[in-house]
């Protein structure tokens, strides 16, 4: 029963979160972006009549489930037809924005001097780098729980798995990037 505006207003405050989750599964930002807006738009016709309470769970699975739509379609294409951007050379576009996450962190950037912005930049670069190498179920539980703000019932739910094991993958998520950072000179 959720109304046109809260459904809009939802699917606002979610699309660069849901983005960027989707850019870590697939790591390419337009097939990222795809997958969103099929999310987005299955939730809209499907799901719209929802309670707006409903509606980040719902979204969450949606998206999981938009994903692993992609990596089947991938694996049967790989297998017939050889696309020819597959030749070219990878390559990050430096689409990535370090302000937008420095503003979405901190509400306002200004009051910060150069040097702690720039330090700032260079640890989310590094979190970012190490988030995006831990195992695809790791990932997921971690920005769930983490980043989405999720309990464990929901990410549970929106993972399609059980309580114990977000719990077993969060905490394995949460010791390789501890890890990591520390072997990088980065401490709480």
């Amino acid at each position: 029963m959720a109304s046109e505006k809260e459904l809009s207003d939802f699917l606002k405050s979610v699309e660069k979160r849901a983005f960027k989750r989707a850019l870590y599964a697939v790591r390419d930002d337009e097939a990222a972006l795809d997958i969103v807006q099929d999310a987005m738009i299955r939730l809209a016709e499907k799901y719209g009549d929802r309670p707006p309470a409903e509606l980040p769970l719902v979204f969450q699975r949606i998206l999981s489930n938009a994903t692993m739509d992609w990596f089947r379609r991938r694996k049967v294409r790989s297998g017939v037809v050889r696309n020819f951007s597959d030749f070219e050379a990878p390559g990050d576009d430096g689409s990535f924005d370090i302000l937008e996450t420095l503003e979405a962190l901190n509400g306002s950037p200004a009051f910060e001097s150069a040097a702690d912005s720039v330090s700032r930049g260079q640890i989310l670069e590094i979190i970012e780098s190490q988030v995006e190498q831990l195992p695809a179920r790791q990932r997921e539980a971690f920005l769930l729980r983490y980043w989405e703000e999720f309990d464990v019932a929901e990410t549970a739910a929106a993972m399609g798995c059980s309580e114990g094991s977000v719990k077993t993958h969060c905490s394995r998520a949460v010791h390789a990037l501890a890890k990591a950072l520390k072997a990088k000179g980065i401490e709480p």
